[in-house]
C-alpha cells in the first residue's frame, strides 16, 4: 500500500459479468473530512453477496478490521481501534427517516450494491465514514464480529425495532446463517423460541442455541399436523426459499407479525381470510440502523452471542472456495474470510 500522505492503493476483490472473482486495486487520495482508513482483518460471507457476484463492484459487506488512519474531522475513533461495518455506507442525515433513527430507509441511502462500488469487505483495506463504523466490544474477536455486521444486525433489528417482548413466542423457520443467530438473540431476550426445520438433523444444535421447541417439517402434510403447537406471536423467515404460509397460518396468534428476512424473487403469498380474521401483519425489515446496530453489538457481548463460523483465506482462491461451499449449503453457518497478512 502507498504512503498515506500521498494517497494509497490497496487490494480489492470484485465481481464480474462472468461471475468470476477479479483481484484488483483501489486508489484513494488522502483522507477527507470524517473518512477512516481501516485494514480489514476479517470479512463475513453473506448470501446477499451471491446476488452481486456478477456485478462490477467490490464484494462484501460484513467487515471487521483495525483503524490505520483518520481524516481531519474524525472525532471518536483513533488508530488501533477495532471497528466493523455493514450494509449501509451513507445516508443524507436530514430527512425524516434519518432524524428519527431509521436511516436505512433514507431516500438517499447508499447501501451495498446500490452505491460506493469501490469499497467493500473483500479487500485488504477500506475507506469508510466514521459515522457508519461500529466499535467492536473487547470481548468479541473480529472473526465473530464480522458476521454480526449483517447477519446479526438483520435478525436483531426485527426483534428490537418492532416490539418483540420477552413474553412472546417467536417462531424461526430455518437454522442457517441468519436462523442460528436469531435463535440466540431471541432466547437471550427471554422469548419462547420455536424452531422449524426440514429434518431432525439440527434439533440438538437448535436446543443448545436456546430453542425451547423444535419441529421437523418433512412429515408435515397440512396445517392439521401443527394443531398442537401453541400460537406464535412472531414468525421470522430465515431460509432462502419461501415457506408454504398456509401451513403456518393456523399457528399464528391474533395480531402476529411475520418477518421475511432473506432476499427472494417473486411475490409474497399468504392465505387471504386467515390474515384478515386474525389481524396478521407482514413486516418488511432490513439491516439495523446505527443505534440498534450498536445495541446489537453490546447485547451480543453481554450475552456471549456469537456466530458459528467456517474460515477461508481472504484471497481470490479462498473467496471462490467460500462461494462454492455457500452455493452447496455446506457452511455451518457463516463463512468468514481471514486476511493473510
Amino acid at each position: 500500500m502507498g504512503s498515506i500522505e500521498e494517497g494509497f492503493t490497496f487490494t480489492v476483490y470484485k465481481g464480474s459479468k462472468a461471475g468470476s472473482i477479479v483481484k484488483s486495486t483501489n486508489h484513494q487520495d488522502e483522507l477527507q473530512r470524517d473518512q477512516v482508513l481501516l485494514k480489514i482483518t476479517h470479512s463475513g460471507l453473506c448470501g446477499t453477496d451471491q446476488h452481486y457476484r456478477s456485478a462490477d463492484q467490490v464484494l462484501g459487506h460484513e467487515g471487521a478490521g483495525i483503524v490505520k488512519d483518520v481524516g481531519p474531522d474524525v472525532r471518536d475513533l483513533k488508530k488501533g481501534d477495532r471497528v466493523g461495518f455493514g450494509y449501509l455506507h451513507d445516508s443524507c442525515g436530514r430527512c425524516e427517516q434519518c432524524l428519527t433513527g431509521k436511516e436505512t430507509f433514507c431516500p438517499e441511502r447508499v447501501m451495498y450494491g446500490i452505491g460506493d462500488f469501490h469499497n467493500g469487505s473483500f479487500a485488504s483495506h477500506a475507506v469508510w465514514r466514521e459515522a457508519y463504523l461500529f466499535k467492536i466490544p473487547d470481548s468479541i474477536p473480529n472473526e465473530y464480529a464480522a458476521p454480526l455486521m449483517c447477519g446479526g444486525a438483520t435478525v436483531f433489528n426485527a426483534l428490537e425495532m418492532y416490539g418483540v417482548r420477552s413474553t412472546d413466542r417467536v417462531g424461526i423457520i430455518g437454522i442457517g446463517g441468519l436462523g442460528h443467530l436469531a435463535i440466540q438473540f431471541a432466547a437471550k431476550m427471554g422469548c419462547e423460541v420455536v424452531v422449524f426445520s426440514g429434518t431432525d438433523s439440527k434439533k440438538e444444535e437448535a436446543m443448545k442455541l436456546g430453542a425451547m421447541e423444535f419441529y421437523a417439517m418433512k412429515d408435515v402434510k397440512g396445517p392439521e399436523d401443527l394443531q398442537k403447537i401453541k400460537p406464535l406471536n412472531h414468525l421470522l423467515i430465515t431460509t432462502s426459499a419461501k415457506p408454504d404460509y398456509a401451513l403456518y397460518a393456523s399457528i399464528l396468534a391474533p395480531g402476529a407479525v411475520i418477518f421475511p428476512l432473506t432476499v427472494a424473487e417473486g411475490n409474497f403469498e399468504f392465505p387471504y381470510m386467515p390474515m384478515l380474521l386474525a389481524g396478521i401483519r407482514v413486516q418488511g425489515s432490513v439491516v439495523a440502523p446505527r443505534a440498534i446496530h450498536n445495541k446489537m453489538m453490546e447485547f451480543a457481548a453481554v450475552h456471549n452471542i456469537k456466530p458459528m463460523i467456517e474460515k477461508f483465506p481472504l484471497n481470490k482462491e479462498g473467496i471462490e472456495k467460500a462461494f462454492e461451499h455457500l452455493a452447496h449449503g455446506e457452511i455451518r453457518y457463516r463463512g468468514v474470510l481471514v486476511a493473510q497478512d
